[in-house]
């Protein structure tokens, strides 16, 4: 185990609060005759592992929607964003989270199943804006 890694880990996931509370810590056994979960502890300790295992390619499937609106700035700050511990990996986000776009090296925009468009944030914004509100910026 790399613990200088895992706390690293552990910080950016802020998951620590979560583990200041957990009756055994990292150690609590959850799920079946253990410790339940909220869904943005589920979606944060998905996140970690993945993470932790330095993985180079990850497919995310919206792990910011069950989080407050600071713990998901915090995490694509930490983790998901350019400059976070994922930052030499391959991220694919799937994300209702619009704010996190102008980020993005290619935002693919789909509607009803299929590929609206795809480029650069701000390609698609002056692209869409004649379609739809979707990429207004906040």
């Amino acid at each position: 185990m790399d613990e200088a890694w895992y706390q690293r880990v552990l910080s950016a996931c802020a998951l620590l609060p979560d583990l200041k509370v957990l009756p055994g810590g990292d150690m609590t056994q959850i799920g079946e005759k253990g410790i339940n979960l909220s869904g943005g502890q589920k979606a944060r300790i998905a996140l970690a592992r993945a993470v932790y295992a330095r993985a180079r390619t990850l497919i995310l499937d919206d792990p910011l929607s069950a989080v407050d609106a600071h713990v998901g700035r915090h995490i694509f700050r930490e983790v998901l964003g350019p400059h976070g511990l994922l930052a030499g990996a391959t991220r694919i986000l799937v994300t209702h989270q619009t704010q996190f776009l102008p980020l993005a090296d290619k935002v693919v925009l789909l509607e009803q199943g299929g590929v609206l468009a795809q480029g650069g944030f701000a390609e698609l914004q002056a692209l869409t804006l004649s379609l739809t509100p979707t990429l207004t910026q906040p």
